[in-house]
């Protein structure tokens, strides 16, 4: 247990660190707002609620996927269908409950959390910042869990334009280190902005790179910088 707190309290450290060195991402541009008041609420779930994306390579503009997800079921836990522009199913993203993710598609490989952690800030005023740990497993990968360190740090909120219209978004950032399935990868970190808008109760952007270091080199390999906007919802 005392092995296991020095871990995480390095693993913090190091997001701390990294979040004063690590510049932004700002491909993607907002105006900056007055927080609303009173605060929206963020919309509850129901069946057939959609969010459409397309899904691009930020430095050739190539467009890699146009992405539905779909509330497909309502329970104990939420599930989020998710198909591609030909209609292929994609993994499922499961919140549990509603806000809290469990499973998440969003990377090469399907991961889950346990626990479950924040989508967006518990607090939408801005101003508001979070550390969460928590352990992952990967599909594939069966019977090993992996630890996960989160900093959630609200931006303030900004008027942003994306293909589906104009939104008031509240800015926030993710900065995570994590402990790769791969043994020949170490010190991985995955940078996040993301745009949410509770009346929708889903985001409209996000952009999102990550780095890590090879087995006998020194210096980090820094992954695509990947962007999804919003182009329709129900």
């Amino acid at each position: 247990m005392l092995m296991r707190l020095i871990r995480n309290l390095s693993a913090i450290s190091l997001i701390l660190l990294l979040t004063a060195c690590w510049t932004p991402l700002d491909y993607e541009s907002g105006k900056s707002i007055s927080t609303p008041n009173p605060l929206p609420t963020v919309r509850a779930p129901q069946v057939g609620q959609e969010w459409v994306y397309s899904k691009k390579d930020v430095f050739d503009s190539k467009e890699l996927a146009v992405i539905t997800e779909r509330v497909s079921r309502i329970g104990p836990s939420i599930v989020l269908s998710r198909t591609d522009a030909n209609g292929y199913q994609l993994p499922s993203e499961i919140q549990d409950p509603w806000g809290m993710i469990s499973t998440d598609p969003h990377w090469s490989k399907l991961i889950t959390y346990n626990p479950a952690i924040p989508l967006w800030p518990q607090n939408l005023s801005g101003g508001w910042s979070k550390q969460i740990s928590t352990q992952y497993t990967v599909a594939g990968y069966p019977g090993n869990a992996y630890q996960w360190n989160l900093l959630m740090n609200s931006m303030g909120w900004e008027s942003i334009t994306v293909p589906a219209g104009t939104f008031n978004a509240l800015k926030y950032e993710n900065l995570i280190h994590f402990d790769s399935p791969d043994p020949s990868k170490s010190d991985c970190t995955r940078k996040e902005t993301i745009w949410f808008v509770p009346q929708i109760g889903h985001w409209v952007a996000r952009e999102a790179t990550g780095s890590c270091i090879l087995e006998g080199e020194n210096n980090s390999l820094r992954g695509n910088t990947i962007q999804w906007q919003l182009q329709s919802y129900k």
